[in-house]
């Protein structure tokens, strides 16, 4: 049992068993990104990113297909680097906050110019609509805005109304009004 353990475990040299997972886990994120990025509107740099992707894809895939015979551990680190490559892709999507977000914020009456005069100093075009809630009336409003901006500007609504529903959407097309500036991926 300890030599079939032994030879499941080093049939492959340690360099390709690492190889294979830090190309795995490069290319997944690189994945992951791409779908994000596209979704977003931003085609032609999704484009650039899955030709990088599948060109590492075929060298590792190959790498795997060849050896997985004589070497299964090959396929398990595969595995494994796609797993971590998914959790990579998305940490590395949230960190480059790219694309825009409207936000709804359902807020009390009676802090509504406060939070308006807070987002309208950050140069956000906001609109404010009066409405109803389940008591009592409530202002909803609404704004566009990149997402590098989005965590600081809720943790500042927070902070003048803990109560404040807040309502996060992705935005991929937007068009007329006071819109914020376009910002590109790739100077």
């Amino acid at each position: 049992m300890i030599d079939f353990i032994l030879d499941f475990l080093l049939a492959a040299p340690w360099y390709t068993v690492l190889f294979v997972f830090v190309a795995k886990v490069v290319e997944v994120t690189l994945s992951t990104v791409r779908i994000i990025i596209v979704n977003r509107g931003f085609k032609l740099q999704g484009a650039l990113v899955s030709i990088i992707e599948v060109l590492i894809w075929v060298f590792v895939a190959s790498q795997v297909v060849n050896d997985v015979k004589t070497a299964p551990l090959l396929g398990i680190v595969y595995a494994l680097g796609y797993g971590v490559g998914v959790i990579a892709g998305s940490i590395v999507e949230k960190k480059m906050a790219f694309g825009k977000v409207m936000l709804n914020i359902i807020i009390p009456i009676k802090n509504s110019e406060i939070i308006a005069k807070y987002i309208r100093d950050k140069k956000i075009g906001l609109t404010t609509v009066q409405g109803k809630g389940l008591k009592t009336e409530v202002q909803v409003l609404m704004l566009f805005t990149h997402r590098k901006n989005i965590l600081e500007l809720k943790q500042g609504i927070l902070a003048i109304e803990p109560h404040a529903l807040i309502a996060e959407n992705d935005v991929v097309t937007l068009s007329g009004g006071t819109l914020p500036h376009k910002h590109k991926i790739v100077k």
